[in-house]
Order: C-alpha cells, then structure tokens, then sequence
C-alpha cells in the first residue's frame, strides 16, 4: 500500500509540473540588426496630453507607464544607434464622418472629434490641434532617420503604407511602440505579424483607455506576450542597445 501511494504521489507530482511548465508562456527572443526599424503609432495630442481629447480615459494608463518620455527616450536611441523610426499617424478628414456604419470606438472617436483635420491637403488649423504631434517630439519627427507613413484609418496598418515604406528599406524586424496600446499598437502588431515581419512590442511606450469594468492597458500587455516575439521595458531595449555597442 505504501508502495502504491509513493508512485501515485509520484505520478501526480510530474503531472502537475509537466502542466505548470507547459503553462509557462515562451519567450522567442528578438534580435535588432541592421533590418529592425521602430514603429510608432500616434505620438499625438489627443491620445498623449492632458488637453487632448482621449486623456480622461487613457491618462491614468499614460501616465502609470511613463509613456511620454518613454516614447521620447526611444526617439533619442533611435537616433543614438541609428535605427530608422516609422510613424504612422491617425487622422480623419470630413469625408471620414459621412461613413454609414462604425464599430463602438469609431463612433467615439468621431463623436469627440478625435484627429480631425480639415482634408489631406489643408494644414490650416492643424499646428497644435489634437491631430497634431506632441510638442516635444517634433524635433525627432522632423529629422531624416523618421518616415512618416500615411494615416491609418481604424486601428490597424492594412489601409496606409506603413508596409510599403518598411518593405522599400529592407526592414523586415519592427519594434512597436505608441498609442494606444490595446487598439492601435496591438493592431499593428497582429497585421505586421500576418504580413511576415519579425515584432517586439516596448510595453511601458504604450498606454490604453481604462474605463469602469474594462482595462485596455491589462488587455494589451497580455497580447503583447502572447503574441509578439518579445516585450521589451524602455530600460532593457536601453541596455540591449548599449550593450550592443561594446
């Protein structure tokens, strides 16, 4: 009898490590080279200032993730170890707000006149509007090593060039970054991915709407983990880059 216990015991001890190692989620890894580019989506007033439109619901998560210098401490190491970066911005023209249907955060966003601009053509009005990029990275934005893809439309890149431009610089590596992290970032994140590009995610140069009953920021740091090669902190991709230097 105590025989059988010892293996029953036994047994059941190596079923439940063989499931708790099998639970525990992979970490593939992610090497940057000369084929890895950044993407950053919307580095713009309404998602990253106070004044902006998005900031009641995304601010908490904006500012508990220190997403705003972050994202300017990845412009800086971009430019330091001459990684190009790629912007793809959100914007909506009048024409955007005669669509017939929309999906719950479309409508919000149109409703709030979230990025709207005048048309693709007409600047006036633009310096400074919620369209517009945050103050304190335009410096970056205006210099070579930053292409600014055109908009996209909902969440994901399907709709601008955003693959284009990175395919016609041999990139085939992106680490992603912006806002905001469960709609955008993670959109682009699953569509790049379809598309064949190797992607980490920078999870704290993110952040996400928080609303009573639902976390985008929990929602987006999940996926990102499940899905991309790796999730870097803004420190370890600053360490991973210095280190590479030596």
């Amino acid at each position: 009898m105590k025989n059988l216990f010892k293996i029953t015991f036994l047994l059941m001890s190596n079923l439940f490590m063989s499931l708790t190692i099998s639970a525990q989620l992979p970490d593939p890894g992610f090497i940057i080279d000369e084929y890895t580019a950044i993407v950053m989506t919307d580095p713009q007033h309404d998602f990253l200032s106070p004044e902006g439109v998005a900031w009641d619901v995304v601010g908490k998560s904006v500012t508990e993730n220190n997403t705003v210098e972050n994202l300017e401490s990845i412009f800086v190491l971009a430019k330091e170890h001459g990684i190009p970066v790629f912007v793809s911005p959100h914007y909506y023209y009048k024409h955007d707000h005669t669509w017939k249907f929309e999906g719950a955060l479309e409508e919000l966003m149109h409703h709030i006149n979230m990025f709207d601009r005048e048309d693709q053509l007409v600047v006036e009005g633009f310096e400074g509007s919620g369209a517009d990029w945050l103050e304190r990275y335009k410096k970056y934005i205006d210099q070579d090593y930053v292409t600014v893809a055109s908009p996209h439309k909902i969440f994901g890149p399907e709709q601008n060039d955003l693959s284009l431009q990175l395919r016609k610089q041999k990139i085939d590596k992106v680490i992603l970054c912006g806002m905001s992290g469960n709609l955008c970032v993670e959109s682009h994140m699953r569509e790049l991915i379809e598309d064949g590009f190797e992607v980490a995610v920078v999870g704290d140069a993110t952040g996400s709407a928080q609303v009573p009953g639902f976390d985008g920021n929990a929602a987006a740091q999940t996926n990102f983990k499940m899905i991309s090669s790796h999730v870097y902190s803004t420190k370890e991709l600053e360490n991973t880059l210095k280190s590479s230097k030596k």
